[in-house]
């Protein structure tokens, strides 16, 4: 690790006060030095008395209402730019890093000037599967982890490079993110970090995966807790991914099948009760739609990677999850 480089690990959180700690604790134990942010997103489970009894050498800034992922991770990188950080780690509430997981992403991270995100290889709590080895972006206008659920956990370390990372165990430059913003908080929480790695990408900067910087996490601990969260911020969010950042020569490619993969995601939850919500989320989707359109022509017309490049980047498939639109696809090619 470069010795004068300064690192801050920003940990957004939002009534994880039984997360916390194990945290904390393995960040407390990293092998390089780092100033640890907790962003308090309105919590009501005690986590500020905790955090302020148990670890006053944590930076803990209280925000009054939840802000979402999004919006509170904006604080703590804002907090670590104006101090002057050459780099900020992101890491959930509900993950525990190794003791060189910093080290590690910081040794990837200067290699090259022109990374802008090193993605961690996250796995879940036991140990026993992958979580995320990085984002892919699907031809379906679909983002997903790459490797999750697999028990092979080498299985992605020969392949570095990275279409985009996830915001819940990565490293970012702080000089990236004064090129091409920081989150947009309309999304609130999912696909924020997708976002701005077509951001990142659209604008020249490469992501890559650091194989040793290891952390596990326990996946859905927050977001589990709301009925109907994933539903509504999927719906609201997908296709603002598409209309920001998808060039134009890829949009007749992306977006009739992201229709598709939208109608039967919408029906899929109004059949299992969740209607009300999925309303809300396309009512939310459209009306905010102009502001994604005006943010396109301003990232399209600072794009620095060609189209054939941004291409390879590409999955040009289903995810491996997709089982329902697999077996459509199947059908449809059958008649």
């Amino acid at each position: 690790m470069t010795v004068d480089a300064r690192v801050a690990v920003v940990i957004p959180t939002w009534n994880g006060r039984d997360d916390l700690p194990a945290c904390l604790e393995s960040l407390r134990g990293q092998s390089v030095p780092v100033e640890i942010v907790v962003v308090e997103n309105g919590s009501t489970d005690g986590s500020v008395e905790m955090l302020r009894e148990s670890y006053p050498e944590v930076t803990l800034l209280v925000q009054p209402v939840n802000l979402g992922f999004a919006g509170g991770v904006n604080v703590g990188l804002r907090y670590a730019l104006h101090r002057g950080h050459d780099f900020v780690a992101l890491l959930n509430n509900d993950a525990i890093a190794n003791p060189r997981w910093v080290e590690h992403l910081v040794d990837e991270m200067t290699r090259d000037e022109r990374v802008g995100m090193v993605a961690s290889k996250f796995v879940t709590i036991d140990g026993s599967r992958l979580d995320s080895t990085g984002e892919c972006y699907s031809i379906w206008g679909l983002p997903f982890p790459r490797g999750r659920g697999e028990e092979d956990l080498d299985a992605y370390d020969a392949l570095t490079e990275l279409f985009g990372a996830s915001g819940g165990s990565t490293l970012y430059r702080a000089d990236m993110l004064r090129d091409v913003g920081l989150f947009d908080e309309d999304f609130f929480a999912y696909f924020e970090d997708v976002d701005l790695s077509w951001r990142a990408r659209l604008r020249g900067w490469r992501v890559v995966l650091a194989p040793a910087a290891v952390a596990s996490h326990r996946i859905g601990a927050t977001s589990g807790r709301i009925p109907g969260f994933t539903t509504y911020q999927t719906l609201k969010n997908l296709f603002w991914v598409v209309a920001k950042n998808v060039p134009r020569r890829y949009l007749a490619t992306v977006v009739p099948r992201l229709a598709l993969a939208y109608t039967l995601t919408f029906w899929r939850a109004v059949v299992h009760g969740n209607g009300v919500v999925a309303v809300k989320g396309v009512v939310v989707a459209v009306a905010k739609m102009p502001k994604k359109l005006g943010q396109r022509r301003a990232i399209q017309r600072g794009r620095r990677m060609d189209d054939e490049t941004l291409r390879s980047l590409l999955t040009w498939d289903l995810p491996p999850g997709s089982t329902n639109l697999r077996r459509l696809r199947t059908l449809v090619r059958r008649f």
